[in-house]
């Protein structure tokens, strides 16, 4: 069994290293001409750091990124509004929640495969579908393949052959990410806050020693022109001061912009020898920072169920044991998105009151599921 993966993000990496450990052959073949150290920062929450534990790579990702303990949604001023305390299940699963530049994470996970393996400057166009598949790619060349994943992203081509009635949906959100050498004061070190005021969200995290990551996010009526990022200072002039500092030490060519969208839930991953993974399957808003970590369980789960089962058996197997939690996490992230952004100030206010009282034990039983991996 020899398997194309069609990808080198965190989906398609982590799918490689699971495979390798399994000894199942596969090629990845990935659009860049190269694989950099770039990107800003990435929260590898408890359950992506489980499956980094099954797969022997937890004490390195844990010394290359920062420990995360908490998570607040807070005033502009970081007075905490709602917390979730993630220690209880840092004891329960003996792992921590690892903030980490999305680039370490990326090279950390090739050290870790097969590099002949990886086919770079591959940018898929188009998939001659007659069995066994030809990929056809950008620069002219193309592979036969006989089993394919496509782990390429929100916008797959492999989706788009294979199951084209997809929608993506547009939140009428712009996002902007920084990632700036800055040290924050200790208290704030093993913590993620996330401010929310006047339909304005700004998050920043300690994922080094020297460097944090932020990002900061709103709606727009139109066009994401509305909003430019050299209007950043202007915007959040209300937020705390360590807010503002990091926006004005982030020089404005290493801000990035994006628009916000997900990929509607579709109720199919799997046809014939093809199957989704991560965004390619299930591309969720970032509201709940899982995108990435819902790929890696994707990974694993895939992984486990190719080895156990026969090809067709072990898709239909990963595809009944994953799509319940990716589209619950689709549709919650979605809501928390459209909630953070109310522009009705009575609702906005409701919101923030249903935040400051939900009790304890409901948010410790969301993270439960959350967190949970499924047994294959």
């Amino acid at each position: 069994m020899k398997i194309d993966i069609l990808g080198a993000g965190i989906g398609g990496l982590t799918t490689a290293v699971a495979l390798e450990q399994k000894g199942i052959d596969y090629t990845i073949y990935e659009s860049a001409e190269k694989i950099k150290l770039a990107g800003t920062g990435i929260i590898l929450a408890n359950n992506a750091m489980q499956i980094f534990q099954k797969l022997g790579l937890k004490k390195e990702l844990e010394a290359s990124g920062n420990h995360i303990n908490s998570l607040h949604i807070t005033k502009a001023s970081l007075k905490t509004i709602s917390k979730i305390d993630l220690s209880y299940f840092e004891q329960k699963y003996q792992t921590k929640n690892i903030a980490i530049h999305r680039g370490v994470l990326q090279q950390i996970l090739l050290k870790h495969i097969d590099l002949s393996k990886l086919k770079l400057g591959k940018r898929l166009v188009e998939i001659n579908k007659e069995y066994p598949y030809t990929l056809k790619f950008e620069n002219g060349t193309v592979a036969s393949s006989k089993i394919i994943i496509g782990a390429d992203g929100i916008h797959s081509i492999v989706r788009k052959e294979f199951f084209p009635k997809f929608q993506i949906r547009k939140a009428k959100q712009v996002c902007w990410r920084g990632l700036v050498n800055y040290e924050l004061p200790k208290n704030l070190q093993p913590k993620l806050k996330e401010a929310w005021y006047n339909n304005l969200r700004f998050g920043f995290v300690q994922i080094a020693k020297d460097k944090v990551y932020w990002y900061a996010l709103t709606t727009f009526d139109n066009t994401i022109e509305e909003h430019q990022k050299h209007q950043l200072k202007e915007k959040f002039n209300q937020f705390h001061p360590i807010v503002r500092e990091l926006i004005k030490q982030t020089p404005i060519d290493q801000i990035h912009t994006d628009e916000i969208s997900d990929l509607y839930p579709i109720s199919n991953w799997i046809t014939n020898k093809v199957c989704l993974l991560g965004d390619a399957a299930h591309a969720m808003t970032p509201n709940m920072g899982q995108g990435a970590c819902q790929a890696i369980e994707d990974a694993f789960v895939l992984s486990e169920c190719l080895e156990k089962y026969p090809l067709k058996e072990a898709f239909q197997k990963y595809q009944k044991v994953r799509i319940s939690k990716a589209h619950s996490l689709v549709k919650t992230s979605w809501q928390i998105g459209k909630m953070a952004h109310i522009k009705n100030p009575f609702l906005a206010k409701i919101s923030t009151f249903i935040l400051k009282n939900s009790p304890e034990y409901l948010r410790k039983h969301q993270s439960e599921k959350l967190f949970k991996i499924a047994k294959i």
